[in-house]
């Protein structure tokens, strides 16, 4: 009996399963590898609701820590994977899938982060990912909401990061306009309080530079409007401690209570004279770079006052995660979307992805595949016609640039490369270099998912549930044999012409594919 168990969900999509595994977990993590520091989350879940346990928070600097030429340093990674061996002894009993473990801007934009990852992912002993800049403000504002009392309209949600800052508008837990921007605490106070002057000209040059990332963005959130707004994660929840702590407002932080803090920072003139009550010493040295965002974006989008989160990127990571486990995959809905945006037939998506999780059912054991291959080898199967939108001919290369380049809710940097690549490789001429865009450890299981994604399409070439049946699979390293019953082919000789052509094609990577009837 196969590990992988499917069932129908809503949209004619498939939920995967695995069988020793029904019960769903008892506790959750997540942790944010931020490019100034790493936050992790542990959260009990008792009917539905997410309690959380512990917190551990540790100042990494990774956005220091990239060199000129873009890659992180040594001592970088030594102080990332130091401080991930000692998160790792929190989850190190946890189970795999109830650790989401995520890498914001500084690991999007570092050379070499795909071996910064591997090595990450062996020290914590749970998979990381990276996540775009829209998923980034998604997953904030899921976050930020779970954290807030229900409210009547529109609420913007902003997170000043290290290297980014995300800007959103949503309404109850729906987010409805997302914006990743590329400033943050860590990069504008290296470009602009890198020698620790906090001169009233420095200070000029960062709003100047603040306001010019958040032009394009300006008119279109002042259009859509907001009742209120929230601030969340170290920047805005440092200056609301100094507006406290200096009497200066209670709950909330405003335009005037930023300016002073402001004004005092520029009275202290350099950072080592800075004496800000609320302050800590860890935030003290991006204070200045962070401040100078916050202070240009109620200028910019006209906010008054704003009051200050709880939750941000960690908890929307629980709560995504949690959704996944009750059905409420994010990513199912931006397949639907996805489907319905490019016209893709949901019917035919649903009957090739049916017919490629047969295969996989079979091929599994011999092949070790896993409930995350069964997964993406679904998600491809769901959008694998997507560049028919733009040409008939070459779609399937249309489809991998609009996969690995589009902003799709829900899902991975990591997630997208594997559709990319499956959807790439799934007709026509395939070759081995096509997947060298994946980890090395990778390229294996994904040539061998893309066949199954070809031998599926294949089948149904005439876009009709009837297909030639199959009456067994058998699958070793590099051989796939195909037994249909008897006559099946001779009824379908034009299945067995592109059966024909396929071995082909397949002898090319390694693999012989033999079929019988």
């Amino acid at each position: 009996m196969s590990l992988l168990t499917f069932c129908a969900e809503p949209q004619g999509f498939i939920k995967f399963s695995m069988n020793d595994q029904q019960q769903s977990p008892q506790y959750l993590a997540a942790i944010d590898l931020g490019s100034n520091s790493f936050h992790l989350v542990v959260a009990r879940i008792e009917d539905g609701h997410v309690h959380i346990l512990d917190s551990l928070k540790e100042m990494v600097r990774l956005g220091g820590g990239l060199d000129k030429n873009g890659r992180l340093t040594e001592e970088a990674r030594v102080r990332a994977l130091s401080c991930l061996d000692r998160f790792a002894e929190r989850v190190q009993k946890l189970p795999q899938g109830s650790v989401a473990a995520v890498g914001t801007n500084t690991l999007r934009q570092a050379k070499n982060s795909r071996q910064f990852l591997q090595s990450a992912s062996e020290v914590l002993g749970h998979p990381i990912s990276i996540i775009g800049g829209k998923e980034e403000a998604r997953l904030i504002y899921l976050g930020v909401s779970h954290s807030l009392v229900a409210g009547d309209g529109k609420r913007l949600v902003m997170d000043i990061g290290g290297g980014s800052t995300e800007l959103i508008i949503g309404e109850g837990f729906e987010p409805l306009h997302l914006s990743s921007l590329e400033m943050g605490c860590v990069s504008m106070s290296r470009a602009f309080f890198r020698n620790g002057m906090l001169s009233k000209q420095n200070w000029e040059k960062a709003k100047i530079a603040a306001h010019l990332e958040l032009r394009p963005v300006r008119r279109h959130f002042r259009k859509v409007g907001w009742v209120s707004a929230t601030g969340a994660s170290g920047t805005i929840r440092a200056a609301g401690s100094i507006v406290k702590a200096l009497g200066l407002e209670t709950y909330t932080i405003t335009r005037d209570s930023l300016y002073e803090i402001r004004n005092r920072m520029i009275a202290a003139g350099h950072i080592k004279n800075l004496d800000l009550p609320g302050l800590d010493s860890d935030r003290q040295p991006v204070f200045a770079g962070g401040l100078a965002i916050l202070i240009a974006t109620f200028e910019a989008l006209h906010i008054e006052t704003m009051q200050i989160s709880e939750g941000a990127l960690r908890e929307g990571l629980l709560y995504d995660r949690l959704g996944r486990i009750q059905s409420e995959d994010t990513r199912l809905k931006t397949v639907s979307s996805v489907q319905q945006r490019f016209q893709i037939s949901q019917n035919h998506a649903r009957r090739v992805s049916l017919t490629s999780h047969r295969l996989l059912t079979a091929c599994e054991k011999a092949w070790n595949l896993r409930l995350e291959d069964a997964e993406r080898l679904h998600w491809a199967s769901s959008l694998h016609e997507i560049g028919l939108a733009v040409s008939l001919s070459g779609y399937q290369k249309h489809g991998a640039y609009l996969l690995y380049h589009a902003d799709l809710p829900g899902f991975s940097l990591e997630e997208q490369a594997w559709m990319s690549v499956l959807v790439r490789c799934h007709r026509k001429k395939i070759s081995k270099k096509l997947f060298e865009g994946l980890p090395e450890k990778d390229q294996e299981t994904a040539l061998r998912l893309a066949i199954l994604l070809r031998l599926a399409t294949l089948l149904h070439r005439s876009r009709k549930d009837e297909t030639a049946v199959i009456e067994q699979v058998i699958a070793s390293e590099n051989n796939l044999t195909l037994q249909f019953v008897p006559y099946e082919l001779i009824n379908h000789p034009l299945q067995r012409t592109s059966l024909e052509q396929e071995a082909k094609y397949l002898k090319n990577v390694g693999i012989n594919l033999k079929f019988t009837s």
